[in-house]
């Protein structure tokens, strides 16, 4: 069973920049206490093919992710799927952006997804993601606006 959680916060810079930001991939740690490590796969610049690895601990166990970039439409929206097999992935994920005032509307999601163990502790999963959400967001927020 899958799940999605999300994530609404506006930023305070035009959208070309926090699209620019997030479209990076790899400022991940600003705003992630879980990721250890990110870093850019493919050669050239982000965009749909473009793989990033990471080493995520959760819960006490450091595991390795791997997104590929499945859509990309700048300044609006970024999609990735998690090509890595861990208990729980995020089959697929996203950002969508949109100019607020002065500022940009970023709502982030990921659709959780267990596997095998995963399938017992994927609601825990979902839940703590859920209850985390709004304040995923303004961790983004907060390192977009640096």
């Amino acid at each position: 069973m899958a799940g999605r959680f999300e994530g609404t916060v506006v930023i305070n810079r035009p959208v070309e920049e926090v699209f620019e930001y997030l479209a990076a991939g790899v400022n991940d740690r600003d705003f992630s206490p879980r990721v250890q490590e990110i870093v850019k796969k493919t050669d050239g610049p982000p965009g749909v093919g473009t793989i990033f690895v990471s080493t995520v601990k959760d819960a006490g166990m450091t595991t390795k992710r791997e997104f590929e970039i499945t859509e990309f439409e700048g300044p609006r929206k970024i999609r990735w799927a998690e090509r890595s097999k861990n208990s729980i992935t995020a089959k697929e994920g996203g950002y969508d952006l949109e100019p607020s005032g002065a500022g940009t509307k970023v709502t982030i999601f990921n659709v959780l997804e267990g596997h095998g163990i995963g399938k017992l502790i994927a609601p825990l999963a979902l839940r703590a993601a859920r209850k985390d959400a709004p304040a995923f967001a303004q961790r983004i927020k907060a390192a977009a606006e640096r």
